[in-house]
């Protein structure tokens, strides 16, 4: 596997693909929004009306959940997709013996 040119250390390269990962946030967040309130709704449709710290902690829960899901795996698709990952030299392997059974 070939180590691509660009990476975050380009700063065109780097602009871009932090615009891009903001894009793709801004978009989940919304979506963070939308699945929060949608859960809500079906807490009110199976229980009646919510208390209110209730109805709170589960819009948060929600939005946070799916929020720092989407932050964590768009780090890792930016890392993977700029060459960040290829680059990682693997030391220990050239040092320690590992034997096949």
């Amino acid at each position: 596997m070939s180590i691509p040119d660009h990476g975050l250390d380009d700063p065109d390269y780097a602009a871009f693909a932090w615009g891009r990962y903001r894009r793709i946030m801004a978009w989940m967040l919304g979506l963070s929004v939308v699945l929060a309130a949608v859960m809500l709704g079906i807490l009110y449709w199976s229980m009646g009306e919510l208390p209110l710290l209730m109805a709170i902690f589960v819009a948060f829960g929600v939005f946070g959940t799916v929020a720092l899901t989407a932050a964590l795996m768009g780090l890792v698709f930016l890392s993977s997709g700029s060459g960040h990952d290829a680059r990682v030299e693997d030391r220990v392997s050239k040092e320690v013996l590992i034997e096949d059974d």
